[in-house]
C-alpha cells in the first residue's frame, strides 16, 4: 500500500504530455490584464479624489481648516488608492493565471505571488513614464513661459525693473521732507547702493565702513539728516536680513515637505507591493478551490 500511495503521489506531480511544459512559468497575458485594471483603478479613484479636494496639487478647504490634516487626508487617500488598486490587479492576475502542475502548493502560492508583484512593477513603470511624460510638458509650457518673460524684460532691464535690491534702494533714496533733489540725479548712487547692497547679500553682512558710505549717500540725496540717514540705512538693513531669512524659511519647510512626500510615496509603494503579492496568492487559492462569490457575482 506504502507503494501504491508513492506511485500516486508521484504521478500527480508530473504535467500531463504536451500540456504546457515547454512555456515559461510567467503567464503575461495575466499580468498584463492585472497592470490594466490596476491602472484604471488608480487613475478612476485619483480623479475622484480630485474632484472632492484631496489632491496634492490643489488642496480644496476653507480659510479655517488647517492645511496639514488636508495633506494628512490626501495622503491617505493615495496609500488607499495605491493598495486597493494593486490588490485589485494582483488578485486578478493570480486568478487569471494558468497553473502548471508540476510543483507543490507553496510553490504555486510563489508563483501566483511572484505575478502581483509583476503587477505591481508594471503598473509602476507606467505610472512614472506617464509622470515624467507630464512633467516633461510642463517643462516646455514653463520653458515657453520664461521665454515670454525673458522678453519682455529685455525691454526694461536697463533699468533695473527686475534688480531684487531695487525696492530696497527705492527705499534708500526716498526724498525727504523739503528735498528738491531730481530722480535723474540719483542714478550713479542707486547703482553703487545696489552694490554695496548686493555684495553684503553674497557675504552676509555689510561692513560698518560701507554702512556709514550709505548713511552720506542717502543724507546727501535725500535731504536727510545724517541721523535720520543713518537710521533709515539701518532699517533697510534689517528690512534686507528679515527678508533673506523669510525666504531661507520658505525653501526649508519646501524642502522638509518635499522629503516627507518622497518617504510616504517609497512607504505607500512598499505596502502596495506586500498587497499585490498576497491578493494574486489569494487569487491563486480562489482559482484552485474554484471559490464563487455568490452573493457578488451572481447568473442572470
Amino acid at each position: 500500500m506504502a507503494l501504491d500511495n508513492d506511485i500516486l503521489v508521484a504521478t500527480s506531480t508530473v504535467p500531463v504530455a504536451g500540456e504546457q511544459e515547454h512555456h515559461s512559468y510567467v503567464d503575461w497575458p495575466a499580468v498584463i490584464g492585472g497592470i490594466v485594471l490596476a491602472t484604471a483603478i488608480s487613475v478612476l479613484l485619483l480623479a475622484f479624489g480630485s474632484a472632492i479636494g484631496l489632491s496634492f496639487a490643489n488642496f480644496d478647504a476653507s480659510p479655517d481648516v488647517n492645511p496639514l490634516w488636508i495633506a494628512i487626508a490626501a495622503a491617505s487617500w493615495l496609500l488607499w488608492v495605491q493598495i486597493s488598486s494593486f490588490m485589485a490587479g494582483g488578485y486578478i492576475t493570480g486568478r487569471m493565471r494558468r497553473r502548471h502542475y508540476d510543483a507543490t502548493e507553496h510553490e504555486s502560492d510563489v508563483r501566483d505571488g511572484a505575478h502581483g508583484l509583476l503587477v505591481w512593477a508594471g503598473a509602476l513603470v507606467i505610472g512614472a513614464i506617464i509622470a515624467v511624460g507630464g512633467v516633461g510638458a510642463a517643462l516646455n509650457a514653463a520653458g515657453s513661459a520664461v521665454a515670454t518673460l525673458t522678453t519682455a524684460a529685455s525691454n526694461v532691464a536697463d533699468e533695473g525693473a527686475l534688480d531684487p535690491q531695487a525696492y530696497f534702494v527705492d527705499t534708500l533714496f526716498r526724498a525727504g521732507p523739503g528735498s528738491t533733489a531730481a530722480a535723474g540725479t540719483l542714478q550713479d548712487y542707486r547703482g553703487e547702493a545696489t552694490r554695496i547692497l548686493a555684495n553684503g547679500a553674497v557675504s552676509g553682512t555689510v561692513p560698518d565702513a560701507d554702512k556709514a558710505y550709505l548713511a552720506q549717500l542717502v543724507a546727501a540725496n535725500t535731504g536727510l539728516t545724517p541721523d535720520e540717514a543713518t537710521a533709515r540705512v539701518n532699517e533697510v538693513l534689517t528690512a534686507v536680513d528679515t527678508a533673506k531669512a523669510q525666504a531661507a524659511d520658505v525653501a526649508e519647510e519646501a524642502r522638509k515637505w518635499t522629503v516627507l512626500g518622497a518617504f510616504l510615496t517609497a512607504a505607500s509603494l512598499l505596502v502596495s507591493a506586500v498587497g499585490a503579492y498576497w491578493a494574486a496568492m489569494k487569487g491563486g487559492n480562489h482559482r484552485d478551490k474554484q471559490t464563487v462569490f455568490a452573493d457578488v457575482f451572481k447568473r442572470f
